[in-house]
């Protein structure tokens, strides 16, 4: 005999608290109900099922894709498509640069004569160059790209506000809990600024590593505890133990999870060996780290590995700060306009360490098994110009030559996490202004990400009045990709 399934006073609730309660107790009450029909449904008979079927089962039951990881590489500035993966050689001068395509191992996907390792590991990748979007400000451009969602309207001179919650967060919000104690969305160094967990709230922020792995020094900040410390933290542990036990006792649905996440993984990572084990790089062999490059790209990739395979499940890696490898010419960042830096003086610096860094990332997760639960993703908020212009630099006060922002087209690369490699999907115009065939959106990328990674973009959080938004408002995954 089935047990009834327990009903909730949402009226009641609204009453007397937060519209974000209400929500957080349907979705307990709903995960609930599915998890006990995949059982039920076991017990009537599971010999009986196919494949598809327990697939779609575990899917109602919130344990699908439990293993994938995702390590979103993301290029601070906006990379530029016509000097990395989209070159139009043909094109006017005005518009082509001076590097040219090199062949690679998969017919038709060629890449940046500065690229040659990623000519070396083309079958373990797919790039797309036909998506675009609106948004030519970082800020509202990394919000497009990582919410999948329109920014509201910004006042003049100011940032847009962080509403949409980003992908890490929403992956920290589904799934909240790593293996070995470690947190289960990492950001090394940090995350992308103009991004954040908006309406989810500060609970699903990423544990930042706020320190460069690059360097001989390197330690996670508050990752070690002295020990006249630790007996102040047993005794406050020991506090929150009995705290926890009665409010448990009055809160026997876990929504009061949330509120406390952050110092259950505080507590997890000062008091674990698994934490300090995954971002320890002083006892790694140092031919493996070098395969990377000494940069703090490369680094971070490397330890971005190291912790999925620890058993975190979403990494963001900042991939900027070239300065520490002597790149002087716009090393921060890749937001090559003319006043900022030459920018093909920027790409013969910078290209280099980029290209050994993807490439052992790639090699890595193939080398290592990793390729069918582990997705990477390289991309920033947007290409640049198609054409050329010319100012004085900043620093240089010398005519320059750099590109513009331009979310009229962006090349994307995506590697592992079991799709489909070796392809490019989509093309530009002639010049690189704008998509060709196959357009895609930012959203269709997130789709693709969100199905990879087991969640369900029909899932909804609520705003701050209580609306409630599913994680994606549209898009479809890219059937080129996941087919």
């Amino acid at each position: 005999m089935n047990t009834p399934p327990r009903t909730i006073n949402t009226a009641a609730l609204r009453a007397s608290e937060p519209a974000a309660r209400v929500r957080a107790e349907r979705h307990a009450t709903s995960h609930e109900l599915a998890r006990r029909d995949f059982l039920r449904r076991g017990l009537l008979g599971i010999a009986g099922l196919g494949l598809g079927d327990l697939l779609r089962l575990r899917a109602a039951a919130g344990n699908a894709s439990v293993d994938t990881a995702c390590i979103f590489v993301w290029l601070h500035g906006g990379a530029s498509h016509l000097e990395t993966y989209d070159l139009k050689p043909d094109a006017p001068s005005e518009f082509a640069g001076p590097f040219r395509p090199i062949h690679t191992r998969v017919p038709g996907l060629d890449v940046c004569e500065l690229l040659p390792r990623h000519a070396q590991v083309a079958d373990k990748f797919t790039l797309i160059r036909s998506c675009a979007h609106d948004s030519s400000c970082h800020d509202d451009g990394a919000q497009q790209i990582l919410t999948g969602r329109r920014s509201p309207a910004r006042q003049p001179g100011s940032t847009i506000p962080n509403q949409f919650p980003e992908l890490g967060a929403i992956f920290k919000w589904v799934r909240r809990r790593a293996r070995g104690g470690l947190p289960n969305y990492v950001a090394v160094p940090h995350r992308q600024e103009f991004a954040g967990a908006g309406y989810l709230g500060q609970n699903y922020e990423p544990f930042a590593v706020q320190a460069n792995p690059n360097s001989a020094a390197f330690q996670v900040p508050n990752l070690t505890l002295a020990a006249a410390d630790a007996g102040r933290l047993e005794s406050r542990m020991s506090l929150l133990r009995d705290f926890d036990h009665t409010r448990r006792e009055l809160d026997v649905r876990g929504v009061m999870d949330a509120m406390d996440s952050y110092n259950q993984e505080a507590i997890r990572l000062l008091t674990g060996d698994e934490a300090r084990k995954a971002f320890d790089l002083s006892r790694v062999d140092p031919r493996e780290r070098d395969r990377y490059g000494r940069s703090q790209f490369g680094q971070s990739l490397f330890l971005a590995r190291r912790l999925v395979e620890a058993g975190v499940g979403f990494v963001h890696v900042e991939g900027r700060s070239f300065n520490d490898v002597g790149v002087t010419a716009a090393g921060d960042n890749w937001d090559d306009h003319a006043v900022n830096a030459h920018i093909f003086d920027a790409m013969r610096q910078r290209l280099p360490w980029y290209d050994q860094g993807v490439a052992a990332l790639i090699e890595d997760i193939y080398a290592r098994g990793l390729d069918r639960r582990v997705l990477v993703i390289v991309t920033g908020e947007f290409g640049r110009t198609p054409r050329i212009n010319s100012q004085i630099g900043t620093v240089s006060k010398i005519m320059q030559p750099g590109r513009d922002h331009w979310p009229g087209a962006m090349s994307i690369l995506i590697s592992g996490g079991g799709l489909r490699m070796g392809q490019v999907i989509g093309s530009t115009t002639a010049k690189g202004e704008y998509p060709k065939d196959r357009p895609l959106r930012p959203v269709d990328l997130l789709a693709t990400v969100y199905q990879c990674l087991g969640i369900d973009v029909h899932r909804e959080y609520v705003d701050h009045t209580g609306r409630p938004l599913a994680i994606l408002p549209d898009g479809q995954p890219i059937a080129e990709l996941v087919g």
